[in-house]
């Protein structure tokens, strides 16, 4: 049986780690995918239980040198967050202490004084050997774990960049006597401040990168804390997390609903925006259901639990974004390639960049060489490249929950943002679900009334929409139900059973038809309730018709305006539904869509979007993620609108916890605007290192004699990190359109 897990990775620094990490996890027997996320650094793994288990995945990835540990909630997540800026911070002081003098001490004359014990060799030793393996020694830990495993990462770059500047200087500080003249200038100010800047880069990434995570965190933060338990006579206040699914729970005016549940005792409204999005509050009654972490904002209720812990809406939601802020967007796949490839590639140019620069290069040429030898090691940055995707990705899929839709991952945001053509679902996608019944017609000597209480009788079982409508518009005649037998439901079609002994049929023309009923005599009325967007039903007893009962479903508000907004994105709109084609057709009309699949029974939705997707579309399937569940698995991008129930987080790859049509628009624009900015952040990244590496090898030297210091390396290698990261943070300033 195929599951999922998250396991939280240690030690990881670069996109030649992420590739690294993934191929050790998919050599695991059982594992039919892993995906490891450089900013969340935590890698996702589905596997098959009977062949495989969670101690495995450890183990494979401790082989390739990295630490793993069980994956915990979110808060967790922030401690060690919070322990790792702490750590960072702490070594960072030293650094830029200690580099700070170094400075003063190599370059005296810069400054106003400085005491003569300062500028000595010794004296500069004793201060850059603290940097270089304090301060510095995550990156010599990273360097000997990929060392013995014969692999290479950045950390291995800035390893042995700093250590050919700081080992160099070492050298000369205790054998100068064997070096001429020329070559006797120490380097400890630039390993030392290389290292301490980039720690300072690093530093920043993960401030920046714990932003890109807020949304979870406002997600946790949520959850109310403590829940009234009435057990007896007695209200008793309990830690939300010992509530228990059947207790009875009272909620007072401004409360925060704990768990979720179904209202037993009294009704108010309830503030539902934080989790769905909608801004007005929601009236709840007897019978009805509420969410946890929604606030109540009236009048006290009583409900009882029927969801807790980890199965609340609430959890589900953290649950799910959690996931999609460490899936990986295809688009990631090439930098992926590039990453597995560029340590090694680097690391041959800075040898390559020593040796030339050795036989050709200026006096005094072993200087020069080293110096351009160092620069090329540290300017490269593979990070960048690892942390181009998932840090859009994780602002992307937290703007979309913050509006209740739910993205899952990078690869549902890179197709949705390519969707050409979008399929929705009429009935309770484009309607709104509540039929009701607007004319009936008899052609026997049955009355009206009596057309009404025998199709009632026969749907009284059922929670199609339609007949639902029926029961309702009987019940509200207080008509009395026959007694039937030998019920049978026809997919898509109608209902059959017995009445009296005699076969009683109820659903559309074509089925009667197939049936052997005559209804050649059906009078005019059925063509003009169709053309009126109406569906028509029709009930035979034996052979013979007696009557006709017309179903109208309104419309949506925000349908017409929802289908020209997709039109004017370049999408085409085609709408799906089991109505005759007189009837779709004439809904389609007033909505503006052009293309109608009618007549479809729910077993061939599916086929309809194959088909579709035969002609070379990219197909978005919107639907209520029940009975077209298929169609929506089966689409490019399912689109759920589900209310937040269940069974539409689970089918969709975008959900829509609100029921409104314009999260379809929103989605969809949310989706482009993302991939735009990782479009964005991959080509910073490669350009920076496509433009930094020749630059830091000397290529501009023959031509206007500059060379780049390793310094302005080691900070432009820290700022290319920072801005990618920054570009993703800009989409916080993300706003969804608005609609009146």
């Amino acid at each position: 049986m195929q599951t999922k897990t998250t396991i939280q990775i240690g030690g990881m620094h670069c996109a030649s780690c992420v590739v690294k990490i993934e191929g050790a996890l998919k050599k695991v027997l059982g594992v039919s995918d892993a995906s490891v996320n450089l900013a969340t650094k935590q890698a996702s793994i589905t596997y098959d239980r009977e062949k495989s288990n969670e101690k495995q995945f450890l183990e494979a990835v401790h082989s390739v040198g990295y630490d793993a540990s069980f994956h915990k909630d979110g808060g967790s997540d922030k401690d060690l967050q919070k322990k790792e800026i702490a750590s960072i911070r702490k070594k960072l002081i030293v650094g830029i202490v200690l580099s700070g003098v170094i400075l003063i001490g190599s370059f005296p004359s810069l400054f106003y004084f400085v005491p003569s014990f300062l500028v000595n060799n010794f004296v500069l030793f004793i201060l850059a050997t603290p940097v270089q393996f304090y301060v510095g020694l995550e990156f010599y830990r990273g360097f000997w774990r990929a060392l013995r495993h014969f692999s290479a990462n950045m950390d291995t770059l800035i390893a042995i960049g700093t250590s050919a500047a700081y080992f160099y200087s070492v050298f000369i500080t205790f054998f100068s006597f064997l070096a001429p003249a020329e070559l006797t200038t120490v380097y400890y100010d630039t390993a030392a401040v290389i290292i301490t800047l980039i720690l300072l880069g690093r530093y920043f990434e993960v401030l920046a990168k714990r932003h890109t995570s807020d949304a979870i965190t406002k997600l946790i933060g949520l959850q109310a804390k403590t829940a009234f338990v009435i057990k007896g006579s007695k209200i008793l206040e309990v830690p939300v997390e010992q509530v228990k699914v059947g207790n009875v729970l009272l909620v007072k005016p401004g409360a925060k609903i704990p768990v979720d549940g179904t209202i037993i005792f009294g009704s108010s409204h309830v503030d539902e925006s934080a989790v769905t999005g909608e801004s007005l509050p929601s009236y709840k009654k007897r019978g009805d259901t509420v969410i946890g972490a929604t606030i109540n904002k009236e009048a006290s209720f009583r409900f009882r639990a029927t969801k807790v812990g980890g199965d609340t809406l609430l959890s589900q939601i953290v649950r799910l974004v959690e996931e999609a802020q460490g899936g990986k967007a295809p688009i990631q796949r090439f930098a992926d390639k590039v990453a597995s490839i560029f340590v090694p590639v680097v690391i041959g140019i800075s040898i390559l960049t020593l040796f030339i620069w050795f036989i050709f290069g200026p006096e005094p040429r072993l200087l020069f060489s080293l110096l351009t030898f160092v620069s090329v090691l540290i300017i490269a940055c593979p990070c960048a490249l690892g942390l181009a995707t998932p840090t859009a990705v994780m602002v992307g899929t937290g703007k979309g929950a913050e509006q209740g839709i739910l993205i899952k991952g990078g690869a549902a945001l890179e197709t949705a943002s390519k969707v050409d053509t979008v399929i929705f679902d009429k009935t309770g996608t484009l309607t709104k679900g509540e039929p009701s019944v607007t004319d009936v017609f008899s052609f026997s000597s049955y009355s009206e009334n009596d057309i009404l209480r025998l199709a009632g009788s026969l749907e009284v079982e059922s929670e199609h929409p339609l007949a639902q409508a029926i029961v309702q518009a009987a019940k509200s005649k207080r008509l009395s139900f026959s007694p039937i037998s030998k019920f049978r439901a026809v997919t898509g079609k109608g209902v059959e059973a017995y009445y009296r002994n005699k076969r009683v049929l109820l659903g559309t023309s074509s089925y009667l038809l197939e049936e052997g009923v005559d209804i050649s005599t059906v009078p005019s009325p059925i063509k003009e309730l169709e053309e009126s967007g109406k569906t028509v039903v029709l009930l035979s007893l034996g052979k013979s018709l007696l009557g006709i009962i017309a179903i109208a479903d309104t419309l949506k508000d925000e349908a017409k305006s929802v289908v020209l907004e997709l039109q004017k994105m370049g999408r085409e709109v085609i709408m799906i539904t089991g109505d005759n084609k007189r009837t779709a057709s004439a809904i389609a009309k007033i909505l503006g869509i052009g293309r109608v699949l009618s007549e479809v029974l729910p077993q061939d939705k599916t086929k309809e979007v194959k088909r579709l997707q035969s002609e070379g579309k990219i197909v978005a399937m919107v639907g209520d993620g029940i009975n077209d569940s298929p169609a929506l698995a089966q689409a490019d991008v399912g689109i759920a609108l589900g209310s937040g129930t269940d069974i539409a987080i689970e089918t969709g790859d975008i959900v829509l916890i609100h029921n409104d049509l314009y999260n379809v628009v929103r989605s969809l624009d949310l989706s482009s605007y993302t991939l735009r900015k990782i479009k964005q952040n991959l080509f910073f990244a490669f350009f920076y290192n496509s433009l930094g590496i020749p630059i830091a090898a000397g290529v501009l030297y023959p031509f206007f004699g500059f060379l780049l210091s390793p310094i302005i390396a080691a900070v432009a290698m820290a700022a290319s990190s920072l801005s990618v990261v920054g570009n993703s943070l800009l989409m916080k300033l993300y706003r969804a359109k608005t609609y009146k």
